[in-house]
C-alpha cells in the first residue's frame, strides 16, 4: 500500500483521472492501475523464479527512464486538453442590477448538447485499458524491481509468487484508496467551481510533467554515461 503512494504513481493516476468525476469511477481507475502493476510483477518475477535469475539493473533503469517519458506525456496531454478547452469568462446581470462573473468552456457545452441530443443514459464503466497499460508499465519501475529481486531469492517458488501477489494486493487497495481521496476535490470542483477545477487539473498536469522530468534526469546519467 505504501508503494502506491510513490510520487510517480500518484502523478500518473491523477493525470489519467483528472477529467473524470465520481468516487466509484476514479477509484476503479486506481484499482485497475494496481491490477496492471501486479500483472507485470507476476510475469517478470515468475520468469526470474523459473529461470533462477534476477532482473538486470540496466533493464530496470531503462524501464524507469521509459516511465519518466510516459509521465511527461501524460502531464503534457492534460495541459494540452485544458488549452484546447479554454475557459471563457463573462458577466451577466440580474433584474436587481447585480452582476455575476461566470466561466464556461465551449467544448464542454458542445459535449453536453451532444449528450442531450443523442444519449439519455450513462454507459456502464468498462475496463479502462489506458490505465491498465500505465499500471503494467509502472510494474517494473522504481522500487518494484526490488520486489522481483526479493521474490526470486525465495527458495520456494510458490512462496515467491505469493510474496508478489500480496504486494500486488496492497498496490490495488492502496491506489484505489488514494484515488478515492483524489476523487473528492475533482468531483466537487467539477460540479460547482469550473475555474477551480481547471486550476486543479492544470496543477496535476504540471506536477506530472515535473515528476517525469525528474525521473528522466535521475536515470539519464547512469544509462548514457553522463
Amino acid at each position: 500500500m505504501q508503494h502506491a503512494l510513490e510520487a510517480d504513481h500518484v502523478a500518473a493516476v491523477s493525470s489519467v483521472v483528472s477529467r473524470r468525476k465520481g468516487l466509484r469511477s476514479i477509484s476503479w481507475h486506481g484499482a485497475v492501475w494496481g491490477i496492471g502493476h501486479t500483472i507485470t510483477l507476476l510475469v517478470v518475477a515468475g520468469g526470474c523464479i523459473l529461470l533462477k535469475t534476477r532482473l538486470d539493473d540496466r533493464i530496470a533503469e531503462r524501464l524507469e527512464f521509459g516511465v519518466g517519458v510516459m509521465l511527461v506525456g501524460l502531464g503534457a496531454h492534460v495541459l494540452w486538453r485544458l488549452w484546447k478547452e479554454r475557459v471563457h469568462f463573462g458577466t451577466h446581470s440580474h433584474a436587481d442590477g447585480t452582476k455575476h462573473l461566470h466561466a464556461h468552456s465551449h467544448q464542454h457545452d458542445a459535449h453536453i448538447h451532444h449528450r442531450q441530443s443523442t444519449h439519455d443514459h450513462d454507459h456502464p464503466e468498462t475496463i479502462p485499458w489506458r490505465t491498465l497499460l500505465i499500471g503494467t508499465m509502472h510494474g517494473m519501475a522504481g522500487s518494484a524491481a526490488l520486489v522481483v529481486l526479493a521474490a526470486s531469492s525465495i527458495e520456494d517458488p510458490l512462496a515467491g509468487i505469493g510474496y508478489v501477489l500480496l504486494f500486488g494486493l496492497g498496490s490495488v487497495v492502496g491506489m484505489a484508496a488514494l484515488s478515492a481521496v483524489i476523487a473528492v476535490p475533482l468531483t466537487w470542483t467539477a460540479n460547482s467551481l469550473t475555474v477551480a477545477n481547471r486550476v486543479l487539473q492544470g496543477s496535476i498536469g504540471a506536477l506530472t510533467v515535473m515528476i517525469g522530468l525528474h525521473v528522466i534526469h535521475e536515470t539519464y546519467g547512469s544509462l548514457f554515461g553522463t
